[in-house]
């Protein structure tokens, strides 16, 4: 299910219009996004949890040259962590 899958399904459930469920969830995923980014952690009771990891640097190797090695930097990643309703939910199934 993409984006534009998942506003008609609520715009269907909702008796709301397409776009009004398409400014909906893009204003969810922009709010996350902007959590994420100041490093706070956003939790959907039974859903699950987003949160920021830090990936440390390390040493890797250039694929096109495997004895060339190359350095690469530390990065902040987006993690998700499920919640026991959805594990449960998907256990069921």
């Amino acid at each position: 299910m993409n984006k534009a899958e998942l506003a008609q399904v609520l715009a269907e459930k909702m008796n709301l219009s397409k776009r009004e469920t398409e400014d909906i969830v893009n204003t969810m995923v922009d709010v996350i996004t902007t959590t994420l980014q100041k490093g706070e952690e956003v939790v959907l009771t039974g859903f699950g949890a987003f949160s920021v990891k830090q990936r440390a640097a390390r040493v890797g190797v250039n694929p096109q040259r495997p004895t060339e090695k190359i350095n690469i930097p530390a990065v902040k990643v987006p993690k998700f962590k499920a919640g026991k309703a959805l594990k449960d939910a998907l256990k069921a199934s």
